[in-house]
């Protein structure tokens, strides 16, 4: 498996209620690629730089009992501040996508997972609040998991699955975290 990693350069504040992280000159350092290929499946799927957007694209097949593909990365926050919702701001081929948080380091493991619709070849706002998050493992709800906070992240990620086959394409733009109290 090719591990590839990205560093955010734009982290900013905004009256201590809005964190913002925008993607501008990516260098390869704090993303990763995972696909099902990890388990013997045939999806693929890469990364690219599209001026101020980070650009996640790619194939899913379900040959080889696969069936998808995701984009990982280290989560860049950190703040005393308690947020309660993330807004990303996102462009989309007509798809179903996840966005996942994860608590941990590791490779494998349960997930907090929050699934949209995106609209083709337009930009949409897509607005998470945490309690909306549901704990899953391999597409599993998991019942009996800690409560989310954005303190506990360790990793964020966006996943294509459901048995949505063929090519697809995902541009993000921005993720903020925003303090609704």
């Amino acid at each position: 498996m090719t591990t590839i990693y990205l560093l955010f350069l734009v982290l900013s504040q905004i009256n201590g209620e809005t964190m913002r992280i925008n993607f501008n000159q990516l260098p390869d350092n704090h993303i990763m690629i995972v696909n099902d290929s990890v388990m013997g499946g045939l999806s693929s799927s890469q990364f690219n730089h599209h001026n101020e957007s980070l650009g996640f694209e790619g194939t899913v097949s379900l040959d080889n009992n696969g069936g998808f593909a995701s984009l990982r990365m280290l989560w860049p926050f950190e703040s005393d501040v308690t947020y309660d919702k993330i807004k990303l701001k996102i462009k989309g081929d007509g798809k179903i996508y996840q966005f996942r948080l994860r608590t941990n380091l590791g490779y494998d493991g349960a997930a907090y997972v929050y699934e949209f619709k995106t609209t083709k070849d337009k930009w949409q706002i897509i607005e998470m609040e945490l309690k909306e998050f549901i704990p899953s493992f391999r597409g599993r709800k998991l019942i009996n998991m800690p409560k989310l906070t954005l303190k506990d992240v360790k990793q964020m990620g966006v996943l294509i699955a459901s048995y949505q086959t063929g090519d697809f394409e995902f541009k993000l733009k921005s993720i903020e975290l925003v303090n609704q109290q």
